[in-house]
């Protein structure tokens, strides 16, 4: 909800602090919390927050000089470097740090045990309360200068991160709202879960570059999914050359991380999800089944593995926590486990392999997640789980009804971080209303359950998928995890595309919305594939003959509402260009441009199959002869149906990878664009059939039937009568 800038209200919520209500306020707490989702964006003119402050009250507006001097009288090192943080999105709004005897603005850092903190805090009548001793912090911007309090280097650096959301964009009015912000967060930790084990590899750069920019939405966890992708010293052979995280990658981001108050918590798969590893042959006996998923639980080499595996992890990675997986072992019970779990039950033999895996790791003296699929399977083997583990519960579709994934460990006296996810796998473009609902609904009710944690989860199932397209899902669930109760969606889409893209005239928030747009088209569709499915499938195929039926009726308003989000990626580019962030902004456009592409498959498909039956009716009309030329030419000649769809193919290959190497490494980049290679062939071969068709009816032959050319069957029914 925006307000203007006389009308931001103070807003003072409770604090739950890690803490359960009693029974009787339970209920009046939670029903302020909800009322918290009008606020959680506040807008002062034109400059939105996210996450939304738990406090705020701003009253007017300072005008800026070009000089600001940041000051940390402390001399923290780590608030030092919050200072230069700060300096250099200044920098970027056009503004210049110079010493405080010189600057006609400064900006103080401070810690709440200072004279001058207890100072500021006393004058403005605020308090700082224990909920906020950990991360939280006092932010009051004044005609003349601003004050960050802090009592912790994080909560200093999360005042800075909202004041840097505050200064001008480049090449606007150069005010500063003045006022004052209260704010801690609602969940102690807030991650990240980002799939490294199928296909796109990042570059160390761009990994940094997701940690700024996870900091900047006070994201504090980082959970890098490994299945085979971090090359072990003692077992080198499954980790892909090109494609895996080195012991020095781990140092240097490992060290980079720190400084941005964001611990990284490697995940490497210790159960299921291990394929890439257990189909080499040296790995046959610890593998459930030949060349399977699942490492077999009482193998005398299977904890070994894992033990030699997390000994190094625990060396190279100083979290407190390490992520063990544990999801998905479909394959337990199948191979040689079967004699067991026929005999004790699938959730007792599971939940002895994770005890197993517990007592065997406790040296390293570290607490062990895992994902939460045994709370649903089994939630009476649930107890029998060591309470000093954290159990993950996740949910990627849902809106509601998450309470039943998360009560099984929360009466078992066992941790939870709840896991919603971004929805981009297997899609050309990430769905962000099933996204949206399903991070809103399940931290929401994680917070009233008393999660701990939340970790919002990006995968790439299908080898394609690409991170530049995730910012709008992955950063909605930093702010639902920093902010209490159920987060407001809208609110979320009005402020994104400032904080995140600098973009003050709301056409990317709009091309965003119409991204959205278009992919309900092809949900109403019902055509019971993913968008990926669908950019790939032949339409001519008897699979894309069935999915034909279906799409037509909605390709246009498919198509209008991708070209749209074109559009307007364009001009805001156009008129803007200073805004931040410009390859998702061509990852977004990539994104639209796949969409579309699938409409006009199957609209040129259509069209082929239809205007060719057409010209096998009327081939020997010679009162029909230019008509008929006309309709084959506009099917295969330079510039018809068949190359319009190779060369849509071809631009496609071009953006996908352009975007692909602006994150990721080359590794792995071959698979996906032989895809993109095939479609061109597949379209330059049809059109080549079509012309020596065409060529044959002009020498006096008659045209060759429809199947002859790729088309389906309908189409060689409805030309083959003359």
């Amino acid at each position: 909800m925006k307000r203007s800038l006389g009308e931001l209200k103070v807003i003072k919520m409770p604090s739950l602090n890690g803490t359960k209500p009693s029974s009787v306020l339970r209920s009046r707490v939670w029903g302020v919390l909800t009322l918290l989702c009008v606020f959680s964006t506040l807008a002062v003119g034109q400059v939105r927050l996210l996450p939304a402050p738990r406090e705020a009250h701003f009253a007017g507006e300072t005008a800026l000089p070009a000089t600001i001097a940041v000051s940390v009288p402390g001399h923290d090192a780590e608030d030092a470097f919050a200072a230069r943080d700060l300096e250099e999105a200044m920098k970027a709004a056009g503004l210049r740090g110079t010493g405080a005897e010189k600057a006609g603005y400064r900006v103080v850092l401070l810690r709440t045990g200072s004279a001058a903190a207890k100072a500021q805090l006393a004058g403005l009548g605020l308090p700082f309360d224990a909920a906020m001793e950990a991360e939280g912090y006092v932010l009051a911007v004044k005609p003349h200068e601003a004050f960050v309090v802090a009592a912790s280097s994080s909560g200093v650096f999360y005042g800075v991160q909202t004041l840097k959301q505050l200064l001008p964009l480049p090449g606007g009015k150069r005010v500063l709202p003045t006022g004052t912000v209260r704010d801690w967060p609602a969940m102690k930790y807030r991650g990240i879960d980002d799939d490294l084990s199928r296909g796109p590899f990042p570059t160390l750069e761009f990994q940094k570059h997701q940690i700024r920019v996870f900091a900047s939405y006070k994201i504090n966890i980082y959970s890098p999914y490994i299945e085979h992708t971090l090359l072990y010293a003692g077992q080198p052979l499954a980790a892909p050359p090109g494609g895996a995280l080195t012991p020095a990658d781990v140092a240097e981001l490992v060290a980079y991380a720190r400084l941005y108050h964001v611990t990284i918590v490697p995940e490497q798969e210790a159960f299921g999800h291990l394929h890439q590893v257990l189909k080499y042959d040296l790995y046959k006996d610890v593998a459930e089944t030949p060349h399977g998923h699942v490492l077999a639980p009482g193998q005398p080499e299977t904890l070994p593995l894992i033990h030699g595996w997390f000994t190094q992890i625990a060396q190279e990675f100083p979290s407190p926590f390490l992520h063990i997986g544990a999801d998905e072992t479909f394959d337990l019970g199948v191979g040689r486990t079967r004699p067991q779990v026929q005999a004790r039950g699938y959730g007792p033999v599971y939940v002895d392999f994770l005890k197993q895996i517990h007592e065997d790791l406790a040296p390293l003296h570290r607490r062990l997640l895992f994902w939460g699929d045994i709370g649903g399977a089994d939630p009476a083997a649930v107890a029998g789980l060591p309470k000093d583990m954290i159990a993950v519960p996740w949910n990627y579709w849902d809106t509601k009804g998450f309470d039943k994934m998360i009560e099984p460990f929360a009466k078992a006296g066992i941790e939870t971080w709840v896991s919603p996810g971004d929805a981009n796998w297997n899609q050309v473009y990430p769905v962000a209303k099933t996204a949206f609902g399903n991070i809103q609904g399940f931290i929401r009710d994680g917070q009233r359950l008393g999660s701990t944690g939340a970790l919002t989860t990006v995968w790439n199932d299908d080898g394609e998928g690409l991170f530049n397209m995730d910012w709008y899902g992955v950063l909605f669930g930093a702010v639902a995890a920093w902010q209490p109760g159920e987060s407001s969606i809208p609110a979320y889409q009005e402020g994104y595309g400032q904080t995140f893209h600098g973009d003050a005239s709301g056409k990317v928030d709009e091309a965003e919305k119409e991204l959205m747009a278009a992919q309900e088209a092809l949900e109403q569709a019902r055509s019971g594939l993913t968008s990926d499915e669908l950019f790939w499938l032949d339409p001519w195929s008897a699979e894309g003959q069935e999915a034909s039926a279906k799409i037509l009726p909605l390709a246009v308003d498919l198509r209008t509402h991708a070209e749209r989000a074109i559009v307007l990626v364009a001009e805001a580019r156009a008129a803007n260009p200073h805004l931040k962030e410009v390859d998702a902004l061509t990852a977004m456009d990539m994104g639209a441009r796949r969409l579309d592409l699938i409409g006009l498959k199957f609209e040129l498909g259509q069209e082929i199959a239809d205007t060719y039956a057409q010209a096998l009716a009327q081939q020997h009309d010679k009162a029909r002869r230019a008509e008929t030329q006309n309709i084959l030419d506009e099917i295969g000649s330079m510039f018809g149906r068949c190359q319009d769809l190779r060369d849509a193919y071809s631009a496609a290959k071009g953006e996908y990878s352009q975007v692909w190497l602006s994150e990721n490494r080359p590794y792995w980049l071959n698979n996906v664009t032989v895809r993109y290679d095939l479609a061109i062939e597949k379209w330059q071969q049809r059109g080549d059939l079509f012309l020596e068709g065409i060529r044959g009816w002009d020498n006096g032959r008659d045209l060759p039937p429809a199947t002859a050319l790729g088309l389906p069957a309908a189409a060689t029914q409805q030309g083959s009568g003359r």
